[in-house]
């Protein structure tokens, strides 16, 4: 499938930050976060284990003493209830986010994986997201729900983008698909973040997020562009290859459109065949 080509070409052309660096040394990198991961887990279930240090009310007491006593020990044993639960929470968040990057630097590795395939990672533990959802405001004008906040932040990046400041523009849209990492405008926001890095010559970093736009909305509206885009990111990166293909791919998914006639004249310049 195309689009496996194009996961293909995220994972081994987008170089990270140690480019060089061989199979064997990233497998001891994935076991040695797999002790870490063990480790935290087995602190998490000694958290479970009773300390004795239960108060007890002497039999002697009054009645107001033994309530203020039980009240007492109610407002202790909630205040830890909540404190173990935020940890715990955090744990199985830190933890599951861990186990889905080992799952794709697995897939990195084994050239017979599809990284476009890989199922979302289950929660450690099971059940739902230990993460409330986010309270919604009213549909946006596509009918998609847009969160408290979601719009105004996204607009907030894009005036920054618009005035020139691409480095802030950059960064609050890396917020901002952090914060909203599935929401309607998320496309977009990797999109314009691609914008901003391109203009600030990072195009490793933009074509990520080229690829980043691409892969959430694949038929969206912005979609012919993001592909536009990370092609012509790749062939500055010298990936002339995976340009030449990238680029292909906007006239095939997208005939006939700007981006279509744009990327025809791109393979052009870089002499694609």
């Amino acid at each position: 499938m195309r689009l496996t080509i194009l996961a293909a070409i995220a994972a081994i052309c987008l170089p990270l930050a140690a480019p060089a660096q061989g199979s064997d040394q990233t497998l001891a990198d994935i076991r040695q976060e797999l002790s870490v991961l063990y480790v935290e887990l087995q602190t998490l279930k000694r958290e479970l284990s009773t300390t004795g240090g239960a108060q007890t009310i002497a039999p002697s007491s009054s009645v107001l003493d033994r309530v203020n006593v039980i009240e007492s020990e109610l407002q202790r044993l909630t205040a830890k209830s909540e404190e173990l639960e935020f940890r715990i929470d955090s744990v199985v968040k830190d933890g599951t986010n861990r186990i889905g990057d080992i799952q794709f630097r697995l897939c990195e590795i084994d050239p017979g994986c599809d990284i476009a395939s890989l199922p979302e990672t289950p929660l450690i533990g099971g059940g739902e997201s230990p993460i409330a959802p986010r309270p919604t405001s009213p549909a946006s004008n596509d009918g998609a729900q847009l969160a408290v906040g979601e719009k105004g932040d996204f607009d907030r990046a894009k005036a920054e983008l618009d005035n020139g400041s691409f480095q802030n523009a950059a960064n609050l849209f890396a917020t901002f698909t952090e914060a909203y990492p599935a929401g309607p405008m998320t496309a977009p926001a990797h999109f314009y973040q691609g914008d901003a890095l391109t203009e600030l010559g990072q195009s490793s970093e933009a074509a990520r997020a080229y690829l980043n736009a691409f892969s959430a909305e694949p038929n969206g509206a912005q979609a012919p562009m993001a592909l536009l885009r990370l092609g012509q990111s790749l062939g500055r990166l010298g990936q002339l290859n995976e340009a030449c293909i990238t680029l292909g791919e906007v006239g095939t998914r997208f005939p006939g459109g700007e981006a279509a006639t744009e990327a025809q004249a791109s393979r052009v310049s870089l002499g694609c065949s």
